[in-house]
């Protein structure tokens, strides 16, 4: 029963707060209850009190209020380790399905001492991540958890807690972010090789006749600042046999013409999460490879390209799919 009322009554607190990616711990942010310990702290407190009554010692009155002030100023002490923190939800990196997700919460102290011993967690799922934040000074701690399927999800409600310096007190705070997590389809594994696709005509012309009916398409004269990669070293082995210094180069647009269309029709599959899951493996294939790609999912179409921007809209893409 008190884990439910405790849950409720976080609940409420929540709903009474508007979502923020970055806040200050307030007086009326930080709770503290006692804990388990504490409760038997303070039943073995009341042993000692009626002990000393009952046998007039005087000494067993010093240790009993001697332990109760420490008590006292231990909860005093655990409530200021909490209140004044600032916090602030760094922007989330997006993952794929099935991984674990790291939430990375930057924590600063504007006081003039060390926070020792604070914990942060996902609400309810009792994976802490614990820290302590110097004085005048800030620190980051990262938060996992397992993110749900594929799609664009509210960041989960965060806790904050402390049992600093006695363990006898539970300060905690509740804290529910503003931002989004984008989770990506997962990746087939063993997925089948990349799909072929006809070629461009218009393109395939273009870069016959650029080329000058060399015998190679889409090329062109190397000039400073090409990437190595693109450089046909073929063509450089057989020019430098000849006695040539000539260096020759891939011509990025010319070889458009070999762009790859990555279409769920392509995948075979009547499910339409394995769907996705074989377009998020083709993706990521063909970003590996350095290939022009475009892809075509829900209605939607991207134009063959590459790179990091690119990767990141196809994955984008297959993960807002209806």
């Amino acid at each position: 029963m008190a884990l439910p009322l405790r849950q409720r009554m976080e609940t409420w607190l929540l709903a009474r707060r508007a979502p923020s990616d970055q806040v200050t711990l307030t007086q009326r942010q930080v709770y503290i209850l006692p804990t388990r310990a504490g409760l038997l702290l303070a039943a073995t407190l009341m042993v000692l009190l009626v002990a000393s009554i009952n046998y007039q010692l005087n000494l067993g009155y010093l240790l009993t209020f001697l332990i109760a002030g420490c008590a006292v100023a231990g909860m005093h002490v655990g409530h200021g380790t909490l209140r004044g923190l600032q916090m602030h939800l760094l922007p989330p990196v997006p993952g794929h399905a099935g991984a674990a997700a790291v939430l990375r919460v930057v924590l600063h102290n504007t006081g003039r001492r060390t926070r020792f011993g604070i914990g942060l967690a996902v609400r309810g799922s009792g994976h802490w991540s614990w820290t302590d934040v110097p004085a005048q000074g800030g620190t980051t701690v990262g938060i996992a958890f397992l993110p749900p399927r594929r799609g664009l999800h509210a960041v989960p409600t965060l806790t904050a807690e402390t049992r600093f310096p006695m363990g006898a007190f539970r300060v905690w705070t509740v804290w529910r972010p503003a931002a989004q997590l984008l989770v990506w389809p997962a990746a087939e594994v063993g997925a089948p090789p990349l799909p072929t696709g006809p070629a461009d005509a218009d393109n395939t012309s273009s870069a016959r006749r650029q080329a000058g009916g060399s015998g190679f398409e889409g090329v062109r004269v190397y000039q400073r600042g090409d990437p190595l990669r693109q450089l046909v070293w073929k063509r450089v082995a057989r020019a430098q046999a000849a006695g040539s210094e000539e260096l020759v180069s891939r011509d990025s647009q010319q070889s458009s013409r070999h762009s790859l269309w990555l279409d769920a029709a392509a995948t075979g599959l009547p499910d339409a999460e394995a769907r996705l899951s074989r377009l998020t493996a083709w993706v990521l294939q063909a970003d590996r490879l350095e290939l022009d790609y475009g892809l075509r999912i829900g209605g939607r179409s991207l134009g063959p390209s590459r790179g990091e921007a690119h990767r990141r809209a196809c994955l984008e893409a297959l993960a807002l799919a209806p």
